[in-house]
């Protein structure tokens, strides 16, 4: 769920992840409906069913900071299952570090701001396809 283009539309914000999902390829999270690329990237890392670690930055906010590597920051998604009553899976996500990049301090918050919004998405499609009524849309 976490890559594909039909789930991901609905949590990232109406993007697509353009990408072949191997070490080292470009990543770029790109508008369904209007074409525009948002962040662009690459993966670093990938363990199927447990890890997603990539690179951003942000190709709209040139006038702020250039495009240049220092200033992407590392995007790491792990997932956990944990067992218990009921066996549930957890998502954690790290980026950074902001205090290497330029306008970190805003970046942080921005972005702070941005994943609480989608991880609150990510959850309600989970639980949605789970439940058998989330559908790719």
């Amino acid at each position: 769920m976490l890559t594909h283009p039909d789930f991901t539309r609905q949590y990232m914000f109406g993007c697509e992840p353009i990408t072949d999902w191997k070490p080292g390829s470009p990543l770029i999270w790109r508008g369904a409906t209007n074409g525009i690329v948002y962040v662009k990237g690459s993966i670093t890392k990938i363990e199927t069913g447990q890890l997603l670690q990539y690179t951003t930055f942000n190709p709209n906010a040139a006038d702020h900071y250039v495009d240049t590597p220092s200033n992407y920051v590392t995007v790491t998604l792990r997932l956990l299952e944990e067992k218990g009553a009921r066996t549930q899976t957890k998502l954690s996500v790290t980026q950074g570090d902001f205090s290497l990049v330029a306008d970190g301090e805003r970046r942080h918050r921005d972005s702070e701001r941005n994943w609480r919004t989608v991880l609150a998405k990510i959850k309600d499609v989970s639980e949605a396809t789970l439940a058998g009524s989330a559908q790719p849309s």
